[in-house]
């Protein structure tokens, strides 16, 4: 009968440790989708500033980030740069990652 508990129990902490690191892989995947979605929705508005992309920056964020299995929480520009905020759902709760993309400081012209 000891024996047959201590398999039980095994089994168990095995089922509860096996739950524990797939919520955590997930979790892991879910906020790595997040930031590449918001690295690819900052890069399309940036470039819709800047005129490479036809359309509004904020709009075509939110269409790649969408596309990318995500959700535009925010969006701006400064002067060419733009600075995205999105949220990715993974098992009832959000990942969120922001990024910013522009052209590098150095070679912006202010002359």
């Amino acid at each position: 009968m000891a024996g047959a508990m201590l398999v039980v129990g095994s089994m168990l902490v095995s089922a509860t440790l096996t739950i524990g690191l797939a919520a955590t892989g997930g979790a892991a995947v879910a906020a790595r989708r997040a930031a590449g979605a918001a690295d690819n929705a900052a890069i399309a508005a940036a470039d819709s500033v800047s005129g490479a992309l036809p359309g509004e920056p904020c709009e075509r964020a939110a269409e790649v980030a969408e596309a990318s299995g995500a959700r535009l929480v925010s969006c701006g520009t400064d002067d060419l740069d733009a600075i995205v905020t999105v949220e990715v759902s993974f098992a009832g709760m959000a990942a969120a990652a922001r990024a910013r993309a522009g052209p590098p400081r150095d070679s912006v012209d202010s002359g």
